[in-house]
C-alpha cells in the first residue's frame, strides 16, 4: 500500500487550512472578485467559475495528486483563498513521501500582506517536514511573475532555476500556450532556519493584527 496524499486541518493564529469543499464556494466567490491585479499569471477563478474550480481540485484529490485547502481567516471565519499540497513523490519506497510541492495558491487582495500567506506556508511546511518527514518542499511559478517570485523568496525558499516550456500558462490570452516555470525549494536541512524566520514573521503579523483590532 503506497503513500496516500491527504491533508489534515492545519490551525494557526491567523489562518486555518481546511480541506477544500463546496461549503467554501460563497466565500471564495467573494474573495476571487476582490481587486484582481495580482492574478495576471495565476489560476484564480472568476465568480461563476468557482464551483468548477472546486470540482477540478477535488478530482485531482481523488486521483491522489493533490490535497487542496481553503485558506480560512481565523478572525472572520471566512475563506479568503486557496492552496494545496501537490505532486507527491515517493522515490525510496512506495509508502514514504520524499518530496511535495506547495502550489495552486491564491489569496484575496484584502488578505495579502496580512501574514496569512506566511502562516499558511509555516503550517504546510511544518506538516511536510515534521510529520511526513520529507526531504524537500518545492514551489514554482510563472518565471515572469515577479510578485509571486518575491513572495516565494520571502518565505525562505531557494531559487533553483527556470524550466522552459514546463507547464501550461494561466496568463490571460495565452490559452494553449506553455510557460517557463521558476523553481524554488526548501530542503530538510534548511527547514529549521526557514521555520524560525517564518515563525517570527507570523509573530509580528499577529501583534500587528492585535494592535489594529484594539
Amino acid at each position: 500500500m503506497g503513500f496516500h496524499l491527504e491533508g489534515p486541518v492545519l490551525e494557526g493564529a491567523l489562518v486555518r487550512l481546511e480541506p477544500l469543499g463546496h461549503g467554501h464556494t460563497a466565500d471564495l466567490v467573494a474573495a476571487a472578485e476582490e481587486q484582481r491585479d495580482s492574478y495576471a499569471f495565476t489560476w484564480v477563478p472568476r465568480a461563476a467559475e468557482v464551483g468548477d474550480y472546486i470540482d477540478a481540485q477535488l478530482a485531482r484529490a481523488a486521483d491522489g495528486r493533490l490535497a487542496p485547502y481553503a485558506q480560512v481567516s481565523v478572525a472572520t471565519g471566512r475563506a479568503v483563498g486557496a492552496t494545496s499540497y501537490w505532486e507527491p513523490r515517493c522515490w525510496r519506497s512506495d509508502d514514504r513521501l520524499d518530496a511535495i510541492e506547495v502550489g495552486f495558491t491564491w489569496l484575496a487582495a484584502s488578505a495579502q500582506g496580512t501574514g496569512v500567506n506566511a502562516e499558511a506556508k509555516l503550517l504546510l511546511f511544518r506538516h511536510a517536514f515534521e510529520v511526513w518527514d520529507v526531504s524537500r518542499v518545492d514551489l514554482k511559478t510563472d518565471a515572469r511573475n515577479s510578485r509571486s517570485r518575491a513572495a516565494i523568496e520571502s518565505v525562505g525558499a531557494r531559487f533553483e532555476g527556470v524550466l522552459r516550456n514546463w507547464s501550461r500558462s494561466w496568463a490571460p490570452g495565452e490559452d494553449g500556450r506553455l510557460r517557463d516555470s521558476a523553481i524554488y525549494s526548501i530542503t530538510a536541512d534548511e527547514w529549521p532556519v526557514c521555520r524560525d524566520r517564518l515563525a517570527e514573521r507570523v509573530r509580528r503579523a499577529v501583534l500587528a493584527a492585535g494592535e489594529t483590532v484594539a
